[in-house]
């Protein structure tokens, strides 16, 4: 029973994934309605992480954010994605007015036993974290994203998102993903910390840079 108990608490890297994959999936809906990028009325309402979630119901935007997943899926899966970046630009001046960015740090690693390892010195990784410990840290960066309103610049003028994806220099590109520079903000920008998850496997830190009102 209690060697049972270890392998259930024991997230592996397919299982880590999957859980992040899962998060930028709910984060950049969220973040999508909280900004205003697509009407209100194109999101329902679902329960995650203890939390009423708003998710997109325009099939266009489905199709594409599946997509998207799944290569973040596939580039986690060879731990060759170091970030994922949503782009907020102003359709008409083509500006970039927000950036909010999600870095992802491989902390442990699988051996061929099945055990968790330290990425960094090797260390066996003890105690597993549990499901409901990395629901809530999860919980805790949706809560920050919708909170974002109070504190990110009113969005003046109607805007479009890009997804950037950070990778290795040798990780393979599939054909549909074009190569981009950074799209930083221009003159400066003022930023935000989110707060941070982890299942032992991947950390994800977040953060949130905008354009300032001052001059």
């Amino acid at each position: 029973m209690a060697t049972a108990q270890a392998t259930k608490n024991t997230i592996t890297l397919k299982g880590s994934t999957a859980i992040v994959t899962e998060f930028f999936g709910y984060a950049v809906n969220s973040i999508l309605y909280q900004r205003g990028i697509y009407p209100p009325e194109t999101f329902e309402r679902k329960q995650k992480y203890g939390l009423g979630m708003l998710v997109t119901t325009d099939d266009g935007l489905k199709t594409y954010l599946v997509s998207v997943l799944q290569q973040i899926n596939d580039w986690m899966m060879t731990k060759a994605l170091q970030k994922l970046v949503l782009v907020v630009t102003a359709v008409g001046s083509k500006e970039v007015l927000e950036r909010w960015v999600f870095d992802v740090e491989q902390e442990g690693v699988e051996t061929a036993d099945g055990k968790l390892v330290d990425a960094k010195d090797g260390s066996t990784i003890k105690p597993a974290k549990s499901e409901k410990e990395i629901t809530g840290e999860i919980s805790a960066i949706i809560r920050q994203i919708t909170a974002s309103v109070t504190f990110l610049p009113l969005l003046e003028e109607a805007c479009t998102f890009d997804l950037l994806a950070y990778t290795d220099a040798d990780s393979t590109v599939p054909v549909e993903w074009e190569e981009s520079d950074a799209r930083n903000i221009a003159n400066g920008a003022e930023q935000v910390k989110l707060r941070s998850f982890s299942t032992a496997v991947h950390k994800v830190e977040g953060m949130v840079s905008y354009k300032s009102n001052e001059d």
